[in-house]
């Protein structure tokens, strides 16, 4: 799987994928973003099994989601990204 992900702990899902996040997002919380690299932006979730079920999904092109609701959630994660700058 090639995805750009990394696991801080047992605990938390940290991805950069804009297109994986915005998907997630749809289901699960962002917990935090993480800004410190000026140029990609870390979105942090709660880790659980149905989460990484969802990921898989997600890779594996079975995750179906409604266009437009796909589209709204991006817009708001970018607004959520690039407050108070």
């Amino acid at each position: 799987m090639n995805i750009t992900m990394t696991e801080v702990n047992k605990q938390t899902f940290i991805s950069s994928d804009l297109a994986l996040v915005t998907a997630l997002s749809l289901f699960f919380p962002i917990v935090n973003i993480n800004k410190e690299n000026p140029r990609k932006a870390q979105f942090i979730f709660y880790s659980t099994d149905k989460l990484y079920k969802f990921i898989d999904d997600y890779w594996n092109k079975e995750l179906r989601v409604e266009p437009r609701q796909y589209f709204d959630q991006l817009k708001a994660i970018k607004a959520r990204l690039y407050a108070n700058e």
